[in-house]
């Protein structure tokens, strides 16, 4: 063996399901038998106890289990009967599901920029759109902030705007279910709430997954039923055109025992991004959570120059480091979504930050050692 051989590098994994599955490996294995002993697959026992276990942790009325985030989202656009003609307003730094759906129901929606420091919806920019959509004779219906990466939006702030205006809000909580802004839970906010269960979600599943959660009876009972080719519940006949949306239930019973872990795992990734935040913010911009806010840290982003992105990551692929951009190409600037309007002005953060924003490892069971071998490389990439 040649002496001067650099040693085998041991990958790092850039969100670790396998450990978490360790710790809850016998009680999932548990779980998921008893399901393939009752063979209540679709809508068993399990889904709707972790129906009511989410609206408790959530602190909301009702909780509608369904197949995906998107579904989630797609599910209370169809309740609400958005359509052809209206304006339905997004950020354009996000994941394509956000406005996706709204273009599924025949609707437009319309891009919003977002802040440097939150990544989060700018309302000035949500004002502006607005003013865009009227302009174009469509007629705006619906706003959808979302948590991005684990931090709660502006609520308040979108609200304000949204109550002026006579829009309804479907908080995307895909990357943000289990935070807190201004001591209410992510989930009990606007009109409704969706979230994803995809499982490298801070609270994921072993398949797709997704939630809807609201406060309004009429709407619950709507969406139980469009979930299910658009039966209500107790009724006989099709009465609206919906979709094959259910939660399977083995998927339930995976997040009935995530569920009982999960405070911790929040509470272990907000110790997890302090100290990336003390140890990175001399050498890049490090992400902020405004006072009264709570992070479940769905990515732990840092900005970096223009031009020194690609560099950052090659150096830390070398050393068995993996990264992750979201967004490098917004939505905005996809082939599928081109034709759809912007806010009067652009979208000139969120371009600013596609070429900015870089993604660390991060998940509830990085330990120290393994933290500070990240920070290490970061610093000597960006150092040198």
């Amino acid at each position: 063996m040649n002496q001067h051989a650099r040693p085998e590098i041991k990958p790092i994994p850039f969100i670790d399901i396998g450990a978490q599955r360790k710790r809850l490996g016998e009680a999932i294995d548990e779980a998921v038998a008893k399901v393939l002993d009752h063979c209540q697959f679709i809508l068993g026992p399990e889904v709707r106890e972790l129906e009511g276990q989410l609206s408790s942790f959530a602190g909301v009325k009702h909780t509608i289990s369904c197949a995906s985030g998107t579904d989630a989202l797609m599910l209370v656009l169809l309740a609400k009967k958005i359509g052809p003609g209206d304006a339905v307003f997004c950020p354009s730094f996000t994941f394509a599901a956000t406005c996706e759906v709204v273009a599924l129901v025949g609707a437009t929606p319309v891009f919003v920029d977002v802040h440097e420091d939150t990544f989060n919806m700018d309302v000035e920019s949500l004002k502006k759109a607005i003013a865009t959509a009227k302009k174009l004779g469509l007629k705006p219906k619906a706003v959808i902030p979302v948590d991005l990466f684990g931090l709660p939006a502006d609520h308040d702030a979108v609200a304000a705007v949204a109550e002026e205006n006579k829009l309804f809000v479907l908080d995307d909580a895909a990357q943000g279910f289990g935070g807190v802004y201004k001591a209410k839970k992510i989930g009990g906010i606007g009109l409704a709430a969706a979230t994803s269960f995809f499982p490298a979600k801070p609270l994921g599943c072993y398949g797709d997954g997704g939630a809807v959660f609201t406060n309004d009876d009429e709407l619950a009972e709507l969406i139980r039923g469009l979930r299910v080719h658009g039966q209500l519940p107790g009724k006989p006949e099709f009465s609206h055109i919906g979709i094959t949306g259910r939660l399977d239930t083995i998927q339930a019973a995976v997040l009935l025992e995530k569920l009982k872990i999960f405070p911790a795992e929040i509470a272990a990734r907000n110790k997890i991004a302090a100290r990336y935040s003390e140890k990175l913010g001399q050498y890049a911009i490090v992400p902020r959570v405004p006072e009264g806010y709570t992070s479940v840290w769905a990515q732990y982003t840092i900005r970096v120059q223009p031009g020194r992105r690609d560099g950052l990551a090659a150096a830390l692929k070398a050393e068995g480091i993996p990264t992750a951009i979201y967004y490098a190409k917004p939505p905005h600037r996809h082939e599928a979504y081109k034709k759809f309007p912007a806010a009067d002005g652009g979208l000139p953060v969120t371009e600013k930050l596609s070429h900015e924003v870089i993604s660390l490892p991060m998940h509830a069971y990085l330990d120290e050692s393994t933290q500070d071998r990240i920070v290490d490389a970061v610093k000597r990439a960006l150092v040198g």
